[in-house]
């Protein structure tokens, strides 16, 4: 199957899924999930709905396990929405891309701080010497 087809229809499960879980799920476990992407095999059977998903880890196996209950009602939403033969399976994975890149980031912004602070600790050190260099060197005389 050509790779831009599977680009599309991924793409249109990705914008379903994304929909279905922000207006049309009623659970009160399903809240704070962003759909990142979604992966459609080449045979059009299965797909992984990546998810990203905010709150502590308690809160993250909670919504996982209410969007495992809405699996049923995600993937009626889908077959609605395409035209193919067969209606892929759902399955949804927690994307821990999102909070791995907030943490990177996170780690970055401190190392800068922190180098930024040596930089200007240097600096005063640096002025600070050629003035005792200076007042020695008039002592001397």
């Amino acid at each position: 199957m050509k790779s831009h087809r599977l680009a599309r229809v991924s793409e249109v499960v990705r914008e379903v899924a994304a929909s279905t879980i922000l207006f049309e799920i009623k659970d009160p476990r399903v809240k704070g999930v962003t759909v990142t992407r979604a992966e459609v095999s080449a045979d059009l059977q299965h797909t992984k709905i990546f998810v990203s998903v905010m709150g502590t880890q308690a809160e993250q196996k909670l919504t996982m396990h209410g969007l495992k209950s809405a699996a049923a009602f995600v993937q009626t939403k889908i077959a609605e929405s395409l035209t193919t033969r067969y209606v892929p399976h759902v399955t949804f994975v927690l994307d821990e891309g999102v909070k791995k890149s907030i943490e990177i980031s996170k780690l970055i912004r401190e190392e800068r701080e922190q180098l930024e602070a040596d930089a200007a600790a240097r600096a005063e050190q640096s002025a600070d010497q050629p003035a005792a260099a200076e007042g020695s060197a008039s002592t001397d005389d």
